[in-house]
């Protein structure tokens, strides 16, 4: 995309509502001194200046690299952890748990923001999913925010046959999320498309008191801008459009 391009969507964004721009990249690891990378680093300026906060999720990086980034105007890091460390190699086998965990270490040491949360209904236990919170928890500091993604079968992968996780295993989650990491946004993440309303209300009660904003969450669709706003109203939540963590009435970031 065109730096001109990104920034109008960050300030779509951030008119909208939003207080985070998130921005991705389809490759397993950022590369210092690359066209690619200092591409990037050109469009974290651009959208810094917008006054939004600017976040990417790029694979793994270096702590050089997280450094460059943060020098650029990047706030927070998004790179989740997936899954519990037991279930993590029957999913994915390009790279290990502990490369994760070295990039999140990367990550904090260059004094970003780390977003970082996991994806459920692949299979896995309730056990892996609480084994997961638990590594959460131990980051120091706690992530800033946590996303809950429920998987979103695709065709001809290796998961598209996998069953929709029940809407009381995913609110049972956030609360145990919002129990766990007291002090980080949770955020409900992919997956809203196929939750309904009511659902949706529940998982906010629940404690999710963030939502990625935007019609596309990577492969997925999401529900629009428009529909999220009516159902904040209709619950009573507003937009945190200054980015504080208010205790003065409902919030969503």
């Amino acid at each position: 995309m065109k730096v001109e391009e990104v920034v109008a969507a960050a300030r779509a964004a951030k008119q909208a509502g939003a207080t985070r721009f998130c921005m991705g990249a389809a490759w397993s690891g950022a590369r210092e001194g690359t066209a690619p990378f200092e591409r990037v680093l050109e469009i974290v300026r651009a959208v810094a200046a917008v006054g939004i906060e600017v976040c990417v999720t790029l694979g793994h990086i270096s702590e050089s690299a997280a450094r460059a980034l943060k020098a650029a105007g990047l706030h927070t890091y998004n790179h989740n952890l997936d899954t519990s460390p037991e279930f993590y190699p029957k999913i994915v086998t390009t790279h290990t748990f502990e490369d994760r965990l070295n990039t999140i270490r990367n990550v904090q040491r260059a004094g970003l923001s780390l977003c970082c949360g996991g994806i459920i209904g692949m299979g896995e236990s309730v056990e892996d999913r609480l084994r997961m919170l638990e590594v959460l928890a131990q980051f120091e500091p706690p992530p800033d925010s946590v996303p809950i993604n429920c998987l979103v079968p695709m065709p001809g992968t290796p998961l598209a046959g996998e069953k929709p996780v029940d809407v009381f295993e995913v609110v049972r989650l956030i609360a145990t999320t919002r129990i766990a990491l007291p002090r980080s946004k949770v955020r409900l993440a992919a997956g809203r498309k196929t939750l309904s309303r009511e659902a949706q209300a529940l998982c906010f009660f629940a404690g999710a008191n963030s939502i990625f904003f935007g019609e596309k969450l990577l492969t997925a669709d999401n529900p629009s801008v428009d529909e999220d706003l009516q159902l904040l109203a209709e619950l009573g939540l507003a937009p945190n459009r200054d980015g504080s963590k208010s205790d003065k009435g409902n919030r969503a970031s």
